[in-house]
């Protein structure tokens, strides 16, 4: 896809749209090296704000990783675990503070889930490790 510079949408999120698809469709696969800086401006003829922009909105939307001086990877899919949400119990998600996402070793972009528990207690989870389910009522 090309970048119109011309078009209402700007282009660090026209290039931002391109590399979604792209990892979507596998085209860039988990684990893999995004382009670096330089090759997205030189390909897409645009300026390095624009593609640093770029794939800070995308490490803000949990798709990348960047590690400084190595650059930007694809982010591996974590393994889920399922939660049991026990019955009476409130689920709220949010984004994690700064410190929370550097105890919980969080990427950019990933949200938590606060379970509270009928008496009061509450489980931090990271919301791309858990799948929540609800216990079985044993009505048929």
């Amino acid at each position: 896809m090309a970048i119109d510079p011309r078009s209402h949408t700007p282009v660090y999120v026209q290039l931002a749209d391109t590399l979604r698809e792209q990892i979507e469709a596998g085209e860039l696969a988990p684990g893999s090296a995004l382009p670096s800086e330089a090759r997205l401006t030189q390909e897409y003829g645009i300026g390095r704000e624009a593609v640093r922009m770029s794939i800070s909105l995308l490490r803000s939307e949990g798709l990348v990783t960047t590690v400084r001086g190595h650059g930007s990877y694809i982010r591996e899919t974590p393994q889920r675990r399922q939660v049991e949400v026990p019955p009476g119990a409130s689920v709220i998600a949010r984004m994690p503070s700064g410190g929370e996402r550097r105890s919980m070793q969080l990427d950019e972009g990933v949200p938590i889930l606060e379970v509270r528990d009928p008496k009061g207690n509450v489980e931090v989870l990271p919301g791309d490790e858990v799948e929540l389910t609800r216990p079985l009522s044993g009505r048929a």
